[in-house]
């Protein structure tokens, strides 16, 4: 899913110096490595703001971001010093997953250097491209008598900021050497960035002469939309360049076309240009809609405690406990821990009933019995010391391995959770993890009840561990009828273990759109967007900084150093 990252902040402190004003402060965005293999990318930089230090920067960073997958942003604040070097005015790093979950999708955290920094992530507005190619002709050579220029083009949306209209660079071209008649290579850019979807919003073209220290030279520029550029490729139009009020040139689109856009968001002039749409509607309601509701996720844990597990006691065996090696987890810790970390995140509570299945009790196999003296536990930590308590309940494992009962009981409090939810105005969603040795015993009695739940609000997640044969699990992948929601997903751990964002993403990324079917499938929205002043926004307290370290030379920002988090779920809540 497109995502859409917006900042400000409030009461920065003046780095300014004495008797040099008020700072300038402006952001940076920086997407930090959080899988080993990967490397830091700047996302961009806000525009500045003058003698502030309360900015509400109008600037929007689109991230990609689907759920199981971490993604962590850095955002330095910077007081904008011309011809010296720029000074920090403190960094903070926020997580994407934590965000989308968050009431009104916004956290706040104070900065070491003073003031507090705020993040927002909403969905996207608008989809589609814009593929464009642009042409110059007898552009005006502002080089000198030495040479030719070396044109690049810029396109830019209109923004309106809390200090009036601005224009904000979403897209930049290649340059083109020692030419006033370019033809750049063909560009696509998101409709998203560029107009928010609104083909009709004013956007700027302008060209500049590239110069190899910074402080590129206008050559020109002309505002029209992006229906504008469409009907001026299909009818050849030239667009004047003008500089001071003189004409300096022309640019012709010589093919520009949008694609992924709905009737319902062209004009009646961009209808008569006969643009076909091939994407989906702009609009679909998605899972960060939802979220952005309020949607409430409550998840279930299932432990398996079958004899084919082996003897916990015994080194070596899946369920064995390295008591005396408290920061060595087995593979059940490592999955229930992973994956809670990522779920939790849109659990505001965080408490989670957990339960086990396949052991005997006073000479009865008991598919389904509460884990720990309490019915609910909180964090992942909670739920970890709810599976070890387990092994001192005085049950005995056994078999067969049975989920049944574990998806019966999920699907009866997911709509339980699901009426009181609505009852009160509001919306939920129930996700089960069942963490397992082995397939099951009665493949169609699995079958049958999963595709009773299916009408349930509920996702089933399972995560195969050890060496047992997982093969006879794939009827998981084609269990559900036609019509019929397909509510689970299996994975096996060992496919996995070296990598706690991959097991994750292989485990969760189904379930968006499962929640967004559920709910579709009833003719149920989303929940308005939750809003928030900054006063009901809980501020978060200082943290250490991360270790990284920007390059500002000749206009560009590159990573001179440090950028990475990596997540380790495998060993969350420690």
């Amino acid at each position: 899913m497109k995502l859409e990252l917006s900042l400000h902040a409030s009461k920065l402190k003046n780095v300014a110096g004495a008797f040099k004003g008020t700072s300038d402060p402006f952001a940076v965005v920086t997407q930090i490595a959080t899988t080993r293999g990967s490397k830091p990318n700047i996302l961009g930089k806000t525009e500045v703001f003058k003698n502030n230090l309360s900015p509400q920067w109008a600037k929007v960073f689109e991230i990609d971001y689907e759920l199981g997958t971490p993604v962590k942003v850095a955002v330095g604040v910077y007081d904008e010093v011309r011809k010296s070097e720029n000074k920090s005015m403190g960094t903070a790093v926020f997580d994407i997953g934590e965000l989308l979950g968050a009431r009104g999708n916004t956290r706040a955290k104070k900065l070491k250097t003073g003031g507090t920094l705020f993040a927002t992530v909403r969905k996207s507005k608008g989809s589609g491209l814009l593929r464009l190619n642009l042409k110059g002709t007898k552009l005006k050579n502002v080089e000198g008598w030495v040479g030719k220029s070396d044109p690049f083009y810029e396109l830019y949306r209109k923004a309106d900021t809390a200090g009036g209209l601005t224009w904000d660079n979403v897209f930049r071209s290649e340059v083109e050497k020692n030419n006033l008649n370019p033809n750049w290579n063909p560009a696509t850019v998101e409709l998203s960035q560029l107009c928010g979807g609104d083909l009709d919003a004013p956007i700027k073209v302008a060209v500049f002469d590239y110069e190899r220290k910074g402080g590129h030279v206008s050559m020109g520029s002309f505002e029209t939309t992006v229906n504008g550029l469409v009907s001026g490729a299909q009818t050849g139009q030239q667009f004047t360049l003008t500089q001071k009020g003189k004409n300096v040139g022309t640019l012709a689109a010589t093919h520009a076309s949008v694609e992924g856009v709905s009737s319902g968001d062209m004009s009646e002039h961009m209808e008569k240009t006969a643009i076909t749409p091939v994407s989906p509607p702009v609009g679909q309601e998605t899972f960060a809609d939802y979220v952005s509701g309020g949607c409430e996720l409550n998840v279930m844990v299932a432990i398996d405690f079958t004899g084919s597990n082996g003897d916990p006691r015994k080194e070596g065996t899946l369920h064995y406990l390295h008591r005396g090696q408290p920061q060595v987890r087995n593979d059940y810790e490592k999955a229930i821990a992973s994956i809670l970390s990522i779920l939790g995140k849109y659990d505001s509570d965080q408490m989670y009933p957990v339960v086990g299945f396949g052991a005997k009790y006073e000479g009865v196999v008991r598919h389904c019995f509460q884990c720990g003296p309490d019915p609910e536990v909180h964090g992942v930590e909670g739920v970890l010391n709810a599976y070890t308590k387990t092994f001192s309940s005085g049950l005995i494992m056994s078999g067969p391995t049975v989920f049944t009962e574990v998806v019966s009981m999920a699907a009866k409090k997911a709509q339980d959770s699901a009426t009181k939810a609505q009852s009160a105005g509001k919306q939920s969603y129930t996700i089960l993890l069942i963490v397992t040795d082995g397939a099951v015993s009665d493949p169609p009695a699995t079958a049958a009840e999963l595709e009773k739940s299916s009408s349930a609000p509920l996702s089933v997640v399972i995560v195969g561990v050890g060496n047992a044969d997982f093969s006879a699990m794939h009827f998981l992948d084609d269990h559900a009828k036609p019509g019929q929601r397909d509510i689970a997903q299996f994975v096996p751990f060992n496919k996995h273990n070296s990598s706690s964002a991959d097991l994750t993403q292989a485990t969760l990324h189904e379930i968006p759109d499962q929640l967004v079917g559920h709910f579709q499938s009833r003719g149920i929205s989303p929940l308005p967007p939750v809003q928030l002043e900054d006063e009901e926004i809980v501020i978060e307290p200082e943290e250490d900084e991360i270790d990284l370290s920007l390059d500002f030379e000749d206009g560009n920002i590159q990573v001179a150093r440090g950028g990475d988090s990596f997540v380790d779920g495998f060993n969350a809540s420690r």
